[in-house]
C-alpha cells in the first residue's frame, strides 16, 4: 500500500505538499484496508488532525487546494478541517465550493466533526439577523474601545469579521487599524 500511495501523491503530503517523515495515516472510522481510506501525510498535518489544540488555522490554506483531490479520504480530513476552522473567514467560502458524494460526506460527518444545526452556537445582531464569518456589519452606536483610546463611530463599516466561536454574543474585526471585540446587540449586518 504505502508504495501505492507514493505513486499517487508523487512522495508528498496529499494535504501540505510536504515531502519529509510521511506517513500513512487511516481515516477513522475505517472502512476498508485499501488506499481510497488512507492518505500519505506529514508529521504536521497528522499532529493537527490528532489535536485539535495544536490546530495552526494557517497551515491549512493547503486545503485550498488539496481538497479537489479525487481520494475519498484527503476529501473527508479536508471537510473535517475545515469545518473544524469555521471561526476563520476562509473556509466557510471553501467549504460552500467543496463536492463530495453521499457517501463520502456520510464517512466524513461519521466522527461528529462538522456543524450540528441544533448545537451550533448562532451569532445574531440587533436584528436577529445570523452572522457568519466573513459577513460585513455596520455599528448602530457609538463605541468607545478600551485601551485603544478612540470611539469607534456608529455607521461605521467593519468588514470580514469572525466569529468568538464560544460565545455568541462577541465577534471581532478591525476598525481603525484595531483588532477589537464587538457585541452583536450593537450591530446589524451589511446587505
Amino acid at each position: 500500500m504505502e508504495k501505492e500511495l507514493q505513486s499517487r501523491s508523487n512522495s508528498s503530503c496529499e494535504l501540505c505538499g510536504a515531502t519529509s517523515e510521511l506517513k500513512i495515516y487511516q481515516v477513522q472510522p475505517a472502512r476498508n484496508a485499501n488506499a481510497d481510506d488512507h492518505f500519505l501525510g506529514c508529521p504536521t498535518c497528522i499532529e493537527q488532525i490528532e489535536n485539535k489544540d495544536k490546530t495552526d488555522p494557517n497551515h491549512w490554506r493547503c486545503l485550498n487546494d488539496s481538497m479537489w483531490s479525487q481520494v475519498p479520504a484527503v476529501q473527508v480530513i479536508a471537510w473535517r478541517m475545515l469545518n473544524r476552522l469555521r471561526s476563520e473567514a476562509w473556509p466557510i467560502d471553501l467549504l460552500d465550493m467543496l463536492y463530495m458524494d453521499d457517501e463520502t460526506l456520510e464517512w466524513a460527518k461519521a466522527t461528529g466533526e462538522g456543524p450540528d444545526a441544533e448545537e451550533a452556537i448562532k451569532h445574531v445582531d440587533s436584528n436577529g439577523n445570523v452572522l457568519q464569518a466573513g459577513d460585513t456589519v455596520v455599528l448602530i452606536k457609538d463605541l468607545n474601545v478600551k485601551g485603544a483610546n478612540f470611539t469607534a463611530k456608529r455607521g461605521t463599516a467593519v468588514r470580514r469579521i469572525s466569529l468568538v466561536a464560544d460565545n455568541p454574543e462577541h465577534i471581532e474585526g478591525r476598525v481603525n487599524n484595531q483588532h477589537i471585540v464587538i457585541l452583536t446587540k450593537y450591530v446589524k449586518k451589511s446587505s
